[in-house]
């Protein structure tokens, strides 16, 4: 009897691919005539709207002064008119519930007239505020089921745009979402209230640093997406893709990553054709794409934006995801964002470039060619040194969530616990600080000669970078590398801007403390402020390999936390002191809080819930007939072989038939694990016990059973294998 048709006719399928899409035709049709095309940006808004009204909406978008609410009939009319213009027929309020998932509501421009026709309406009290049911969004408490309204509100500083379909397009207008007791139900609002307080605390420093004209202080980000591509005959083929994601099963490849040859290698055809049309996809949109390129694991890749006002930034990220996912439908593939979609190849992550800046001063972590004179980003690098020292648990549990658990800690990723990496130049500095008050020199760069004349001469930076900090310092902002591929970036740029903030007001005011606002006083009592900081907190500081045991070591020394698991983490989003820090600068309350983490523990719960669920089914009804059959037919074959008088080697059915035994009983104990595990659609009834039992005792047995099926795969006669295998998946393009 032969194995799985599914398998055989996916694997034909993707070998017989024929493009879907047409071919992009960038001659006729080149990126500057049509980036940002699909944006109601500055320069649309500066064309229709007018000048005062303009200028209006400018200083809220630029100097985050208060939305005056009587220009909104005039800016709804100009964008309706655009959005028709473009072939709108509806608009979205488009909004971030603490699924992280993006969520949307649409309605018709249309309005019956009362003569049997219809005109078009938008008004600003429809553009301002929006009502979607929000009785099915996770509130952590906040709101019972049956207590079902919510509001969206108009985010004026994220652009409205255009998304495109085949049979028109759609207004899309950047919301915040809360519940009618105003209580945020999404992740811009504490985003946004996160912007302001960190504003404010900059600000403050910066004048006390002697600069007079201080413009408003911004959070900056540019995320590095990561993802996998797989065609989508062997996705449709994989019920655990489907359902979690990632792969439940799955025996290593003959050759996996090893070699190293996929990273940075050339892009097969396919790929770059998709890749090409998401760019073009987010330059309509306003997203500034930059990079693209291979990943380390086979199929995974790369693109990544240069960074923006982290607010836009993390919106367009959403958008960017959807794209990610929607264009590869057009070229036969699926977009996979877990984290550890195929287990033993490197995961995916988001890696968060994060900075602070603003319009006089420029970037704040920018160090200059002699960082140990640049006084105002000593301050500020101190800050950042400061804040992730006494925030690392938090830092921790904003990036915690199921299938990071898969990635943090491992070989591809950075470790679970939180460290700073500043770069030998920036750690001579802080060095010198500690030793002696000041910093007198700074390491310079140099020129690398590499023995070709024929190639110039290549400018070597001051220090060298690390791929194994979860924290990195790279050039002129941190990276905050243990953001997970498919997380949204909103809850740790909160976490980042609030502990900024926190750490900013206590700098401001230890040098209003010393100064007494004498001028004449602030060298002596910054260089004073700096070395107490890294006296206090430059443990946080590590350059080496955070990969080794030896480091692990190390920071246990130090008392830097190794919060290994979800579990662990979550706990820290409502410790005493996180709640007072975030209540303080008006960021979220101990409710808003309190409700996150019964949110997440959920999520956690839930995830493995299905995961279970989906893990017992497959070994149940695919994986473990198909042991048997083959079983059968080796047992048939050894019962003739003896009737014959021939001599049958039965080692391998021997080790089929004690696997087949073995798989019988470790699903009985997933199924009972499932059963007691309960769940259902309204979540569970306590979150952090379902998710600790989930961790403690679900995850174990769904290894288990994981264990045995991967052993039978390399044991069962390929024709007999029923799903497609990590080598197909990763390798047939």
């Amino acid at each position: 009897m032969s194995g799985s048709t599914s398998r055989l006719n996916a694997i034909s399928a993707v070998t017989n691919y024929v493009p879907l899409s047409p071919p992009l035709n960038f001659v006729e049709t080149p990126l500057s005539s049509f980036y940002g095309k699909n944006v109601f940006n500055l320069q649309v808004m500066k064309e229709r709207l007018p000048k005062s009204i303009f200028k209006s909406v400018l200083k809220t978008i630029e100097a985050g002064e208060p939305l005056d609410a009587s220009v909104s009939d005039t800016v709804a009319s100009a964008m309706k008119d655009w959005a028709i213009e473009n072939g709108a027929t509806h608009y979205a309020h488009v909004f971030y519930p603490l699924t992280g998932l993006t969520a949307e509501k649409h309605d018709s421009f249309l309005s019956p007239d009362g003569l049997g026709g219809a005109v078009t309406e938008f008004s600003g009290a429809q553009l301002i505020q929006g009502e979607p049911d929000a009785s099915s969004f996770p509130s952590g408490g906040i709101r019972a089921t049956f207590e079902a309204r919510g509001y969206t509100a108009w985010d004026v500083t994220s652009p409205a745009y255009i998304l495109e379909n085949a049979n028109g397009t759609t207004l899309c207008i950047p919301t915040a979402f809360f519940s009618w007791t105003g209580e945020a139900l999404d992740k811009k609002t504490p985003l946004l209230r996160s912007m302001k307080a960190v504003n404010t605390q900059a600000q403050r420093l910066l004048k006390l640093l002697g600069h007079d004209k201080v413009g408003h202080v911004s959070a900056t980000c540019g995320p590095e997406q990561e993802y996998f591509l797989i065609d989508r005959n062997f996705y449709f083929a994989r019920p655990d893709l489907i359902s979690t994601g990632r792969t439940l099963f799955g025996a290593p490849p003959p050759k996996g990553q090893e070699f190293a040859d996929q990273y940075f290698g050339a892009i097969p055809d396919r790929v770059l054709a998709f890749m090409l049309e998401v760019e073009r996809e987010c330059y309509k949109l306003g997203i500034p794409v930059k990079t693209r390129h291979n990943e380390v694991a086979p199929s995974q890749y790369e693109i990544a934006p240069i960074y923006e006002n982290a607010n836009v930034a993390a919106d367009h990220q959403q958008l960017t995801m959807l794209t990610l996912k929607k264009v590869a439908e057009k070229y036969g593939m699926v977009c996979l964002l877990h984290e550890k979609p195929f287990a033993g190849v490197n995961g995916s992550g988001k890696h968060c470039n994060w900075s602070l800046g603003n319009a006089t001063q420029g970037n704040l972590l920018e160090p200059g060619k002699t960082p140990h004179e640049n006084m105002q980003f000593l301050v500020f690098c101190a800050a950042v040194i400061r804040a992730v020292h006494k925030n690392s648990k938090l830092l921790r549990a904003v990036v915690a969530h199921a299938g990071n658990d898969h990635r943090l800690g491992a070989n591809e990723a950075p470790p679970a616990i939180i460290s700073i990496f500043l770069g030998d130049q920036l750690k001579d500095v802080f060095d010198q600080i500690k030793a002696s008050g000041a910093a007198k020199t700074s390491k310079q760069p140099g020129v690398m000669t590499v023995g070709v004349d024929t190639l110039p001469p290549l400018p070597k930076d001051a220090g060298d970078r690390n791929r194994t900090s979860p924290f990195a310092f790279t050039g002129n902002k941190f990276e905050f590398r243990a953001v997970g591929s498919g997380q949204s970036l909103s809850g740790p740029l909160v976490a980042l801007n609030t502990i900024m903030t926190e750490s900013l007001d206590y700098c401001a005011t230890e040098l209003e403390k010393a100064t007494g606002g004498d001028s004449s006083k602030l060298i002596p009592a910054v260089q004073s402020l700096l070395k107490k900081i890294v006296d206090e907190h430059g443990s946080v500081i590590f350059n080496g390999d955070g990969y080794s045991e030896e480091w692990h070591a190390e920071a246990e020394k130090r008392g830097l936390p190794n919060l290994r698991q979800t579990i662990d983490a979550l706990p820290s989003i409502v410790e005493p002191e996180v709640i007072a820090m975030f209540e303080k600068y008006g960021v979220l309350t101990a409710r808003e809080l309190q409700s996150r983490k019964e949110i997440y523990f959920e999520q956690y719960a839930l995830t493995l819930a299905v995961e279970a669920k989906q893990c017992y089914e497959i070994a149940r009804t695919i994986i473990y007939p198909a042991a048997v059959r083959y079983q059968s037919e080796l047992a048939g074959a050894a019962a003739n072989c003896k009737a014959a008088g021939v001599e049958f080697d039965t080692t391998v059915l021997s080790k089929i038939s004690g696997l087949i035994k073995d798989l019988g009983g470790k699903l009985s104990a997933l199924d009972t694990l499932s059963h007691e595990m309960g769940g259902g659609g309204h979540g569970v009834a306590n979150p952090a016990e379902a998710a600790k039992f989930c961790a403690e005792k679900v995850k174990p047995a769904m290894a288990d059973v994981r264990n045995i099926c991967d052993e039978l795969e390399s044991l069962v006669a390929d024709d007999y294998w029923p799903l497609p295998t990590y080598q197909e998946m990763l390798f047939i393009k």
